[in-house]
């Protein structure tokens, strides 16, 4: 009879500790990232948690992370040894390893952090695009991509051009503004101070005359038939081209940053334009491929200029996504609001200035958190890798998720790289986001995999520690939150 009793208590206990979910997590600081903490114990409290998680109260599906496949950022890897591109490539891509990336974005042709300008077609007046060519990215982005299918063969990839061929724009230009005139700007903007220090750290003269230069809110763009036409015919086969490589581009986006005059590549479009060129030309073309048209990239906070284009009756039926990046950020609470049914990308990490240090960190974890809480469904960060101190071909230091030294011997994961993975890592596509707005502490998030599987990523950004309690159902965990760290804590599936 005792025996019996023993074996009975022995199953009571078993089983009600497997029934109690232990809370795991892992946390990073500007010294330590990425450190594997002890799993904590639930312990019941009666007073006011400072997290509240409600599961039953979710938002929008998270449909993935990723980065953006730039020619730099490929240039910059192919200087490390072969073992060590693919460790990088592996931690990145590899599902289950280290970033879990699914999602990611690369340029139709050159952006600003291309090897130089160029264009698929380059023929002054070739309407017919009998030159069209996707040589030159056989050197970079096609092999860039094509390392990481190596990895995960179901990779997602949309693009967007950030200038088209020169001889469409009125200027017949790839920038949007000369290099004499962004340094004036930039020193009146320092008050006489002739330092470029905020954007530029080096000056590139882009050779476009003054008196050749865009404006914001014109169309540089030659917004006629034959051009929409060609333009359109450009985006078929840049989808065609790379089918034949191997690499299907799900989505399109129309111009990156169509309200911004750049001395990189860049073409600025009225809104109305762009409803015309996707209603008429680019939404037919792409809609006989089966390639989605996501509206933007928007970097401007005027929500009209999102409204023009997705309330145009031609143009709003091909369009399934708005893609928002820097100052487009407090124009997506409004958007996603209003159009409910579209998905919401955030497209573009802002750039930082090269230096990669704890405050960058810091401030991509608030955009994330900004972006996440309101609607986005991927969360896109933009330079890969970069060499040491990051600086474009066209002289502006950013930060990137791999630094490789100047020698090309090794590399390092940044702040930002581990930023981005306490989510990536853990947050599958698929996931919803779900509340955790019902305590006192906000500087959090919550999701529900799709394998019940419970996700918390909280910060401490303030001086000192902070022990604080999570609630989640019944149970209630107290660690304590080291200054200045990030921290992401899953509560398995039972």
């Amino acid at each position: 009879m005792k025996k019996l009793v023993s074996l009975v208590l022995s199953v009571y206990v078993f089983t009600s500790c497997a029934q109690t979910p232990q809370m795991e997590w892992i946390s990073t600081t500007e010294n330590t990232p990425w450190h594997t903490n002890a799993a904590l114990s639930t312990s019941k409290s009666s007073a006011q948690s400072d997290i509240i998680i409600d599961t039953a109260k979710s938002y929008q599906s998270i449909d993935g992370f990723g980065t953006c496949f730039n020619e730099l950022g490929w240039t910059s890897l192919s200087k490390l040894d072969a073992q060590k591109r693919e460790d990088i490539m592996k931690e990145m891509f590899s599902p289950g390893v280290g970033a879990n990336f699914t999602i990611c974005r690369m340029p139709i042709a050159a952006n600003d952090f291309a090897v130089d300008w160029y264009s698929y077609d380059e023929t002054e007046g070739d309407l017919e695009l009998k030159d069209f060519t996707i040589d030159h990215d056989r050197n970079t982005l096609i092999p860039f991509i094509k390392n990481a299918q190596r990895y995960i063969p179901s990779l997602r990839v949309w693009a967007s051009p950030w200038s088209p061929p020169s001889w469409m724009k009125h200027n017949k230009h790839y920038a949007a503004v000369s290099t004499s005139a962004m340094l004036k700007e930039l020193q009146n903007r320092e008050k006489g101070n002739a330092s470029m220090s905020t954007y530029m750290f080096k000056t590139v003269d882009n050779g476009l005359p003054e008196n050749r230069q865009g404006k914001e809110g014109t169309d540089m763009f030659i917004v006629e038939e034959p051009y929409l036409k060609a333009y359109a015919q450009y985006f078929s086969k840049f989808i065609d081209a790379y089918k034949n490589e191997g690499i299907d581009i799900f989505a399109v986006a129309p111009q990156n940053e169509f309200n911004s005059t750049q001395i990189f590549p860049s073409c600025t479009w009225t809104a109305a334009s762009l409803a015309k060129f996707i209603g008429q030309y680019l939404g037919p073309e792409m809609s006989k491929k089966g390639v989605e048209i996501m509206m933007g990239t928007m970097e401007r906070p005027n929500e009209l200029l999102c409204d023009t284009v997705l309330t145009d009756e031609a143009c709003k039926k091909y369009i399934t996504s708005v893609g928002f990046q820097w100052a487009g950020k407090q124009a997506i609470p409004g958007i996603a609001k209003k159009y409910p049914n579209l998905t919401m990308y955030q497209t573009e990490q802002e750039c930082g200035d090269g230096k990669n240090d704890w405050k960058g960190a810091e401030y991509s974890w608030n955009l994330m958190k900004h972006y996440l809480n309101n609607g986005a469904s991927v969360y896109t960060y933009w330079n890969t890798s970069l060499m040491q101190g990051g600086i474009s071909r066209w002289g502006w230091a950013q930060n990137s998720l791999v630094v490789v030294d100047e020698n090309g011997k090794d590399y390092k994961y940044t702040h930002e790289y581990y930023v981005m993975k306490h989510l990536s890592h853990y947050v599958k596509p698929g996931a919803k986001r779900i509340d955790s707005a019902g305590g006192t502490y906000k500087d959090v998030m919550a999701f529900l995999n799709p394998d019940n599987s419970i996700i918390i990523v909280a910060a401490n950004q303030n001086a000192e520690d902070k022990t604080v309690t999570i609630e989640v159902g019944k149970n209630v965990y107290s660690p304590t939150l080291k200054a200045h760290s990030l921290n992401t804590f899953t509560i398995p599936a039972l």
